[in-house]
């Protein structure tokens, strides 16, 4: 049975140059010029070269969008594409941009891999075929951090399926340690942190505090990691002082012998910040790097182009197709130019409503002045939606006289305090590691005792909220702070 039924249907859609808006928004000051030079390669009408004082300028006024419908050549106004001024409009404009024009290229770290690092020592050891095959597939199975944390006979299935090599578990534990435990840096190939701990410590020179922490780690590893140490001093029968040269030797060992390596040959990171705040004559201000700010224009052989055929008597079809093909560059020009203006603009708004709203903390920088902040109150105060605030936070930085930092670290819920005052969480968790760095770490206090600590302090909050920041902090449990 076949039926007919009205509906009627509203839906909201983000056009192409708002999608266009919000991903340039999104992006960093160094993806941001990747993105304009990827523009300029894709668009011949868009330039940024300061060829002469003469230059021609899309007017941002104009409206050039034709609504989807057909054009013909002859339906263009050309002459809402030239310009007769001799000063584009951007440089007419007033800006808070920064003066910082210099081109930093980022530094790279030269060197080989971690892994081929690995290799290259082993053309050190006399292997015969296959047992070279089964030291580079070991190596191959190294993490970042040095440990091998497959099960061998993993390991004996994958070479048998892969590298056509039959063996057994006892041939691939002799290989990991008498060849791959011997690579450099000491510890490397460990299958968990008893034994790279233990692989350091037998590589330095044996003395009784060594011999001590090797028998602590590979006879009592359990009551070291979780410091039982009355229980190891009369296990061991040794005095206090001796248990704690041991266990600063353990201390001085590396518990990740790949990290090292690794930092060491990754590629320099550099952060360019989108922002300056500046403390002058006791008053805040903002600037943009004015790397966000490129002076973009229309092209000179594309005005010429245009002028070429305004001034023919007969036009003929392939210089229509052309004027038709430059019309498309041009609007895409003019979208993208006017994105990026919008872009500055929402930057420089959401940033001076941030450095309003922690106005105290950029005075003086002390975390404990962070006021409670949450996206939606930058949202409202600017009146724009939440995404583009985050767009703003999650991706940019701000150089201030305390350093250089990630805007979304200026956000924080908030809590009550015992005067009924709004405090943010950043304030507790600060004040609350000021509390276990001043403890006594013979005796440090439990998450009952640090919530009376802070409330004594004035902050009413539960043994299980002190749990969830103490762990945000990365600081362990009591037992573990524990130090003899």
């Amino acid at each position: 049975m076949l039926k007919q039924n009205f509906q009627l249907k509203l839906s909201q859609k983000l056009s192409p140059q708002q999608i266009q808006l919000m991903k340039l928004i999104q992006l960093p000051t160094q993806a941001f010029e990747q993105r304009i030079k990827q523009e300029i390669e894709e668009n011949p009408a868009l330039d940024n070269e300061k060829e002469s004082e003469k230059e021609y300028d899309i007017d941002s006024n104009e409206d050039y969008d034709d609504g989807g419908e057909n054009i013909e050549a002859e339906d263009i106004n050309i002459d809402e594409y030239l310009s007769d001024d001799e000063i584009p409009n951007y440089k007419l404009q007033a800006n808070n941009y920064s003066s910082d024009d210099e081109e930093r290229q980022i530094p790279y770290a030269g060197g080989i891999t971690f892994h081929q690092a690995l290799k290259n020592q082993l053309n050190t050891f006399s292997l015969k075929e296959d047992d070279l095959t089964i030291a580079e597939f070991l190596v191959g199975s190294i993490d970042e951090s040095g440990y091998i944390r497959r099960d061998l006979i993993d390991i004996v299935d994958d070479l048998a399926f892969t590298q056509n090599v039959f063996t057994d578990e006892p041939q691939v534990e002799k290989i990991l340690i008498h060849i791959v435990q011997k690579l450099d840096p000491v510890g490397v190939g460990a299958r968990d942190l008893k034994e790279c701990l233990v692989l350091q410590l037998k590589s330095k020179e044996k003395t009784k505090t060594v011999s001590l922490a090797i028998d602590l780690l590979e006879k009592s590893f359990d009551h070291f990691v979780k410091k039982h140490y009355k229980k190891l001093i009369a296990k061991f029968d040794i005095s206090e002082e001796i248990l704690k040269s041991a266990i600063k030797e353990i201390e001085k060992l590396n518990p990740k012998p790949g990290g090292s390596f690794i930092n060491n040959n990754r590629m320099a990171q550099q952060i360019v910040p989108d922002f300056t705040i500046s403390i002058i004559e006791g008053e805040l201000e903002l600037t943009l790097n004015s790397r966000n700010a490129p002076e973009l224009h229309v092209s000179r052989e594309y005005n010429n182009m245009l002028k070429g055929y305004q001034e023919s008597k007969e036009k003929s079809k392939s210089q229509k197709d052309a004027v038709m093909f430059i019309k498309q560059k041009l609007d895409a020009a003019k979208w993208f130019i006017d994105a990026i203006r919008q872009r500055q603009q929402t930057l420089l708004i959401t940033m001076d409503a941030i450095m309003e709203q922690q106005r105290d903390y950029f005075l003086t920088g002390d975390e404990r002045k962070l006021r409670p902040m949450i996206l939606k109150d930058i949202a409202d105060k600017i009146n724009m939606d939440i995404s583009t605030v985050s767009r703003v936070a999650n991706s940019k930085y701000v150089t201030t006289p305390y350093g250089t930092k990630l805007i979304k670290e200026f956000f924080s819920e908030s809590m009550k305090n015992d005067q009924g005052e709004d405090v943010s969480t950043k304030e507790i968790k600060k004040i609350l590691e000021t509390v276990i760095a001043d403890e006594d770490k013979r005796k440090p206090l439990t998450d009952d005792k640090l919530a009376l600590k802070l409330k004594e302090e004035g902050y009413l909050i539960a043994r299980r909220t002190v749990a969830k920041y103490r762990e945000q902090l990365d600081l362990p449990v009591a037992r573990l702070r524990k130090e003899i």
